[in-house]
């Protein structure tokens, strides 16, 4: 007897029952409805999405630290962790001088601010204080300062990305040194927090689709859609300019790693969509960790080349910033010459690096470029004011795409990925499995076997630590 087939109306609840996917992408909608039709509801909800990041906040300085140290210890070779580093950097300079070249290039093809002829002196230069709260991007020595802890309370209170790095690497640095027969239950310890870590933020991914409709009722309430036809050129050419430098993020991926970034955006599509949703790729910071690492990413290479990637390789940001000079510049009337785009490019360079974390950071940025060039009055930065927020969308996926990418060109580069399953991953042959829900299936089990790179069993497994060295050794 044939089995009888779900009408529409449950194959949809159904969907809506076990999809993140499909509730954030009906919650980002209602979202838009909500804002649209009745703007101080809209502004209302803003809590709900400002309270989810807040939550996946708090668990993203254990969790970075965590995946490092056991990344360290597993991989028991500190200069290949060193090496990593180094490679990351490498990549992330490169990939942000792309960014800002390709923006500059597009800025000059188009001209999205020519022909507006606006006064600077009719503007508010202190809408663009009040923005940034009266703050400064740190100098490059400062940033270094910044960088490095000088409280371990102190790093883990402020989430301090940069921080919670250092601390990790030299624990990791710390129990390889020391070995197993010194410190044989400190790992064990770490790895159980991680697990912990990874449950809760899977408690907190539940109400996902709640955090999408009040950050994007907010967005739409209080800003409405005017600024889409106000500022039509900008945003078309931002959000062009961010999907060529996509394609050629793909084009590099592929031809480095033989893997498809069109494959990966739908194994993250979930993940996608949530961060568009709150504005805000750090919400999916510990999800893309775990997809990366089932994904055949080696855990190092994902500790350490991912949260360095949002303070290093914001590409774009990178975007947004280019285009949006010449865009100021054309407004007000001002031609820049080749020496001075040039100079954009090295300022931004500069500036770049110092904006993760930084309230107003892009207006902050923009304002010392027009500084160092010194033909662009500072009061123009306030004709952004209308339409950063439109950009967030452009500037969390492409930043969040270039930080991935990243990962898989980095561990590639190291030999830390197993491109074998990449692709199986990517293609949709294993499925992805969250890690807290993995401790339920048993080890000989085709899913154990196929669900992805586990958390060690601690318990019946000895700790990968080598011996300590002895005493008569040498480092």
């Amino acid at each position: 007897m044939p089995q009888s087939v779900p009408s529409i109306p449950r194959r949809v609840a159904r969907t809506l029952r076990t999809s993140l996917f499909a509730q954030v992408a009906c919650a980002l909608v209602l979202g838009v409805l909500v804002g649209r039709l009745w703007p101080d509801a809209g502004t209302a909800v803003q809590p709900l999405g400002d309270g989810f990041v807040r939550l996946i906040k708090a668990m993203i300085a254990p969790l970075v630290f965590c995946v490092v140290v056991a990344g360290i210890t597993k991989a028991g070779d500190l200069k290949a962790f060193g090496r990593i580093g180094i490679k990351a950097l490498i990549w992330f300079e490169v990939a942000t001088t792309v960014a800002l070249v390709v923006g500059l290039l597009a800025g000059n093809l188009v001209s999205p601010g020519t022909g507006m002829n606006v006064d600077p002196s009719t503007l508010d230069a202190s809408a663009v204080d009040e923005k940034t709260g009266g703050g400064e991007l740190p100098s490059t020595s400062e940033f270094i300062l910044h960088s490095l802890p000088d409280s371990a309370i102190g790093a883990f209170a402020e989430n301090s990305l940069l921080q919670v790095l250092v601390l990790s690497c030299l624990v990791g640095a710390a129990l390889l040194h020391l070995g197993h027969t010194k410190v044989p239950a400190i790992l064990p310890v770490i790895e159980q927090g991680q697990e912990i870590v990874f449950a809760i933020v899977g408690f907190i991914m539940k109400l996902a689709p709640l955090a999408v409709f009040g950050a994007t009722a907010h967005l739409v309430g209080e800003y409405g859609l005017g600024a889409l036809t106000t500022y039509g050129k900008l945003i078309g050419v931002c959000y062009a300019v961010a999907l060529l430098f996509l394609v050629l993020l793909g084009v590099a991926l592929k031809a480095l790693t033989g893997l498809s970034l069109w494959k990966f955006v739908r194994y993250t599509r979930e993940e996608m969509l949530l961060a568009l949703g709150t504005a805000s790729s750090e919400a999916v910071m510990p999800r893309m960790m775990q997809k990366l690492r089932q994904a055949g990413c080696r855990d190092d290479a994902v500790g350490l080349v991912l949260p360095t990637g949002y303070s290093f390789n914001l590409d774009g940001a990178s975007i947004y910033l280019s285009v949006g000079t010449l865009f100021i510049a054309q407004a007000v009337g001002v031609d820049l010459s080749l020496g001075q785009q040039i100079t954009v490019v090295l300022v931004l360079m500069l500036t770049s690096k110092g904006m993760a974390g930084v309230p107003g950071s892009a207006f902050l940025a923009l304002s010392a470029t027009a500084s160092a060039l010194g033909v662009i009055p500072a009061g123009a930065v306030a004709l952004l004011l209308g339409v950063d927020r439109i950009m967030d969308a452009m500037r969390v996926a492409t930043n969040l795409l270039g930080n991935c990418v990243a990962v898989f060109v980095v561990s590639r580069w190291e030999g830390a990925l197993d491109t074998a399953r990449a692709k199986k991953v990517l293609g949709g042959e294993i499925a992805f499995v969250p890690e807290q829900t993995e401790g339920t299936q048993e080890p000989g089990s085709a899913d154990a076997r196929t669900a992805g790179p586990k958390s060690l069993t601690l318990a019946a497994s000895p700790s990968p630590l080598p011996d300590a060295p002895s005493s008569t050794s040498r480092e």
